[in-house]
């Protein structure tokens, strides 16, 4: 069996044993898998390749793009303005940005943008890729562009622009990117290899993603006015070979191009399941963190046509679409190709898979779901 690397407590070994299944059959290239209770680690551990030559063993300091997992952080940077009193989620994002009001988006409220409702939920055409990595040309873009849809009747998955939005209300608040106001605020303070807008000495260490099989939609048969399309279409060209270059890497996109592995994501991560401190860093309340319970939407996205349920900043226990996220006092999301964060607040949990062979899907996947039954089954032993 392939060799697992790191250290993994005798009561989650299965998950051990599945990621080293999972290199063996290929299902896995190299991938990243940890657990924490109250904050302490009790899995951490990596295995498998960081390229599809086979050349470059996955080590512990191996980075990868991790897609929408790159969202709980935007969600993260947003929750400790919230808890110092800078951010109200029920004030109109206008309040911070007056540039968004343009074009009736007066009544979008930071919540409807931390919830996915705010009914923009890509950018307008024209629009191509780079464009995306331009924060000042992006944000003005979105600035000036009209609503999809009314705000928090819905929610329209804001697969690529999330972290644009909360990211400039961030930046007006305090004068930082999101970027920097994470590296120095939150990641910095716990030591977490996580980033978003990564600097050129930490290009060497990233595992670069192998594109997964096509999206499963059709896009000649969709209609080109709905918001899935103008949302998959705004902006043009993007890919998932994107990833590879340099610009995508120093760029930030809030929504989608941290890198890091499944330790960092989850000791950030680990803030919600430890009551807001971990190892004497205190970045949040547990009323602070309850704020993410209030349910803002459930029900079928306009964007992925799935159900779907969203509170502040993080997706919901939802059965219909998701089984094997348990219900109770848990939030996740997941990103492209297949990674996962699950916090499950009620039992002091964070579970989380990074990888780098990406599966089919925007949210979770089969590999992902083995590891978290695995992970419960430990928790229930």
């Amino acid at each position: 069996m392939a060799e697992i690397s790191g250290f993994c407590d005798p009561k989650f070994v299965a998950m051990k044993d599945i990621l080293s299944r999972s290199i063996d059959s290929g299902d896995d290239l190299g991938a990243s898998v940890a657990v924490t209770i109250n904050g302490k680690f009790v899995v951490d551990m990596w295995g498998g390749w960081a390229d599809p030559e086979k050349k470059t063993p996955w080590t512990e300091n191996t980075i990868t793009n991790v897609w929408s997992t790159t969202k709980t952080m935007a969600a993260m940077c947003a929750l400790v303005l919230f808890d110092r009193g800078l951010l109200d989620f029920d004030a109109p994002v206008a309040q911070y940005w007056p540039e968004f009001a343009a074009n009736g988006k007066d009544k979008v409220l930071v919540r409807h943008i931390m919830s996915h409702t705010s009914g923009v939920s890509g950018w307008a055409q024209p629009v191509e890729f780079d464009d995306i990595l331009d924060w000042n040309k992006s944000t003005s873009i979105l600035a000036a562009q009209a609503l999809w849809w009314e705000p928090g009747t819905a929610s329209g998955y804001h697969a690529m622009n999330q972290g644009h939005l909360i990211g400039e209300v961030v930046r007006r608040i305090t004068g930082k990117s999101l970027g920097t106001f994470f590296k120095e605020e939150i990641a910095g303070p716990l030591g977490a290899d996580f980033h978003i807008g990564l600097d050129k000495s930490n290009f060497g260490r990233v595992s670069h993603v192998v594109p997964p099989p096509p999206m499963p939609f059709d896009f000649a048969t969709m209609d080109p006015d709905s918001v899935a399309i103008k949302t998959f279409t705004g902006p043009l060209g993007a890919d998932a070979t994107n990833t590879w270059t340099d610009k995508w890497k120093s760029a930030e996109v809030p929504a989608a191009n941290g890198h890091g592995n499944a330790k960092s994501v989850a000791r950030v991560q680990s803030i919600l399941t430890s009551g807001g401190e971990v190892d004497g860093v205190r970045l949040l309340s547990t009323e602070t963190i309850d704020q993410i319970f209030k349910e803002q939407s459930y029900g079928v996205d306009l964007v992925l046509g799935i159900p779907l349920r969203f509170g502040i900043g993080y997706g919901l226990p939802c059965a219909e679409t998701i089984p094997y996220i348990p219900e109770g006092k848990v939030c996740f999301w997941g990103g492209y190709g297949g990674s996962i964060i699950v916090n499950d607040v009620g039992r002091g949990v964070t579970i989380s898979y990074m990888m780098n062979k990406m599966e089919g899907g925007i949210i979770g996947g089969l590999r992902a779901e083995a590891l978290l039954n695995a992970a419960y089954a430990g928790l229930d032993a």
